[in-house]
């Protein structure tokens, strides 16, 4: 089939048939892990981010309007690093094509550049040997072959081919690949979705792509009979949207961000406007949105729209004093897995917390919720799992207006000594932080959990169903039992003997007579270091432990 021009209905059935393919190997991506334990698998974050895509997106047979909504859907909904960088290839590849109805080969060819280089962009420290590889050199490699007569499906096996072969080398540009005798997951998840969207340009519909995807239009977060014929009208509409400034003559080409935030301001308050290259991201408070619609559509056309009735909020809140925040200087939102933690970090000081941790990541969703939830001047993330960064920043960039700061903590533990290192009564914000980042940083942390899979990892022979302990991520031990495992784990901390404190923080499937016996035997090894035994209840790692 030659295939010239992709329109946005013809984009739909091929991501459609992406998601299909990709389900169908979702297994055997996740498989490929290198982490030995069981964690938010690669092909189910990558599943789940483009799922989210296209639940939200709206069908229309405009090529950059419906992008646009996929990638806004994935953006907001993706899970883990993988589905992070994967939103963010939808989201270069969505802007390159924001303008056209239907796009040519050309067209298609400066999107997939695009899109790679907004995922490099996307990652502070990019690795090379993952799917970004993948992805940059897939279109490098052949950009140059690509002429007036190729078709779009020639293009996709062109793309294909290529990243093909870069995917087979990926293990010889990082180590942790070649050691496990794997390729990357991530590499090979984008390949496969676009392998189904090529299938789909050649008549192959795969089980499942030719349905109808669920449209999960958002609820009404407030009782909507509190605004009524009766209700008085105080408060105004909150507006955001995305304005595409338009070359075309029919518009005013003259625009300049600071007069047109001078003449937002005889139109609303709370005002946030900021410009990237032809596009204007905008937040106000208004009492008459056409005036500001009128304004805006002066030099260019909405991609994104958002009104919300502020007094049917307020009356909401008014009704329910019970469940309104009160306004906080700093609110904390953390994430956890198991019903100690929870406590633990509620305890502690955390005002929000997430549900998520190695066997499900937190959406970007989950986060922008939080942060509009709360009524607070800055916000901070502790993510606790280094997968679930990235799609906290991802959040907090999607949350314009709010300032929110991403404490990169790895671990519960991390999260827990943080918050314990917490100064709430200290008027200075920038201190609290601070100290509690001093709190991540001195803290060494032992997990210890099973082997989901034979492998190679970091040296060590790993057998599925042994235990396996690491430090601060790092593996440090391989034992038939758990308490072997984690009592070979803190042998090998460096400085054990320097450490003062050890706390334990017990898995929902361990007892209290396997913590009787590590109490015995570690107070019998390290007679200095002052133990405590704390009730987690995390799902994958059966001990947690934090030493200062």
């Amino acid at each position: 089939m030659s295939v010239k021009r992709v329109d946005g209905a013809l984009m739909a059935g091929m991501l459609k048939n992406g998601l299909a393919c990709l389900k169908a190997s979702e297994e055997k991506i996740n498989i490929l892990n290198v982490f030995p334990v069981a964690d938010g698998d690669t092909g189910t974050n990558m599943r789940l981010t483009l799922e989210n895509g296209l639940n939200v997106a709206k069908p229309v047979k405009e090529l950059g309007p419906y992008l646009q909504s996929v990638s806004t859907g994935m953006l907001y909904g993706a899970r883990g690093n993988s589905g992070v960088i994967l939103s963010q290839l939808m989201n270069g590849f969505a802007q390159e094509l924001a303008r056209v109805p239907s796009a040519d080969t050309g067209e298609v060819k400066r999107s997939l550049i695009r899109a790679y280089q907004m995922a490099y962009n996307s990652v502070i420290r990019p690795v090379e040997g993952t799917i970004l590889t993948v992805a940059r050199e897939g279109i490098e490699h052949i950009r140059s072959q690509v002429t007036r007569r190729t078709t779009i499906d020639q293009l996709l096996s062109m793309y294909l081919a290529e990243m093909r072969k870069t995917l087979a080398y990926t293990p010889e540009l990082l180590a942790e690949l070649k050691e496990a005798g794997v390729v990357d997951s991530g590499g090979l998840g984008y390949i496969t979705i676009v392998e189904g969207m090529l299938k789909y340009l050649n008549g192959e519909v795969l089980t499942g792509a030719g349905e109808e995807i669920e449209q999960k239009a958002p609820q009404p977060s407030v009782d909507l009979s509190l605004f009524n014929e009766h209700s008085s009208f105080i408060d105004g509409y909150c507006m955001e949207f995305i304005l595409q400034l338009l070359l075309d003559p029919a518009y005013d080409q003259d625009f300049r961000l600071p007069s047109f935030i001078k003449k937002l301001e005889a139109r609303g308050n709370s005002i946030v406007a900021v410009q990237d290259n032809r596009r204007v991201k905008v937040h106000i408070h208004t009492k008459i949105p056409s005036a500001v619609m009128a304004l805006a559509q002066k030099y260019g056309e909405f991609i994104t729209f958002k009104l919300d009735n502020m007094q049917v909020q307020h009356n909401e809140h008014t009704r329910a004093v019970k469940s309104v925040k009160k306004h906080v200087p700093l609110q904390v939102i953390t994430v956890a897995d198991g019903d100690g933690m929870r406590e633990l970090f509620s305890g502690a000081g955390a005002g929000d917390i997430l549900d998520g941790g190695a066997s499900m990541n937190t959406s970007a969703q989950e986060f922008v919720s939080a942060f509009k939830a709360a009524d607070a001047d800055r916000y901070l993330v502790l993510p606790n799992n280094k997968n679930i960064t990235l799609a906290a920043r991802q959040a907090a960039a999607l949350s314009l207006g709010k300032k929110v700061t991403v404490l990169p903590t790895r671990s519960m533990v991390e999260g827990y000594f943080a918050l314990a290192m917490d100064v709430p009564d200290s008027e200075d914000i920038d201190y609290r932080v601070r100290q509690m980042e001093l709190g991540a940083e001195n803290v060494v942390t032992l997990s210890v959990a099973k082997s989901a899979k034979d492998t190679t990892y970091h040296g060590m022979l790993v057998r599925a169903g042994d235990w396996l302990s690491f430090i601060d991520d790092e593996p440090a031990s391989a034992a038939g039992s758990r308490i072997e495992a984690l009592i070979a784990g803190l042998a090998a901390v460096p400085d054990i003997r320097d450490r003062e404190t050890c706390i334990l923080f017990r898995g929902v499937d361990t007892d209290e007579a396997e913590e009787a016996e590590l109490e015995e035997r570690i107070g019998k090894l390290y007679p200095d270091l002052e133990l405590s035994f704390i009730y987690g209840g995390q799902s994958v790692y059966g001990w947690l432990v934090g030493l200062s």
